[in-house]
């Protein structure tokens, strides 16, 4: 959980990203709420900025949405500038540049960053000032404490996307089933070298 505190916000999430060896899963959970109240049960809190790069995010659902369209219209530009795609590693500082650019007044956002570039997959944690972390697993929102448990206990970086997708699925239900904030559904993106692939599920 971020040092802002989602839970004193009164928002609620949960969103986990898992990295294997040939690709990364990132999942969240559709419920919005803020102040104890559910303002939508279909929020979409992981979003594909690419074929290759994904989002999976906790906070304020309007951050997460501007912070989104901000990343992909940079990337597209500096993809179309240079001629060449852009490394995780670079897409996930791009980001953290425009997150400490706002310190001031921050985004009330904590970010899973993935994707998959001639280096292999990288998933990054990414809190609302812009320091970067990269891991082989993480969870974030009011729901994390629940969910990390269920994902250090299963993990195996060697295990196929497929069982990452269910080994995500199984933490954000975990945390749903004990945060009364999160819930009504989940959305998953998969990120192979093939591409990038949307689910979403029904509880």
């Amino acid at each position: 959980m971020s040092r802002l505190g989602y839970g004193r916000l009164g928002t609620g999430a949960t969103a986990v990203g898992v990295k294997i060896k040939d690709g990364v899963v990132l999942g969240a959970e559709k419920r919005v709420s803020y102040g104890g109240y559910v303002m939508s049960r279909v929020g979409k809190k992981v979003f594909k900025i690419t074929d290759r790069l994904a989002i999976a995010a906790a906070g304020l659902f309007a951050d997460m949405q501007t912070l989104t369209r901000i990343l992909a219209a940079e990337v597209r530009y500096y993809e179309l500038s240079l001629s060449s795609k852009i490394s995780v590693y670079a897409a996930a500082k791009l980001l953290a540049t425009i997150m400490y650019s706002y310190k001031h007044l921050p985004f009330l956002s904590e970010l899973l960053f993935g994707g998959i570039d001639e280096t292999g997959p990288h998933l990054y944690v990414i809190d609302p000032v812009g320091s970067v972390l990269e891991d082989n697993y993480a969870a974030i929102g009011t729901g994390a404490p629940i969910a990390i448990g269920i994902i250090e206990s299963g993990y195996n970086k060697e295990m196929n996307i497929e069982k990452a997708t269910d080994l995500v699925i199984k933490a954000i239900k975990a945390a749903i089933s004990r945060d009364a904030t999160s819930g009504d559904g989940i959305d998953i993106v998969l990120i192979k070298p093939s591409g990038a692939e949307e689910r979403s599920y029904r509880l």
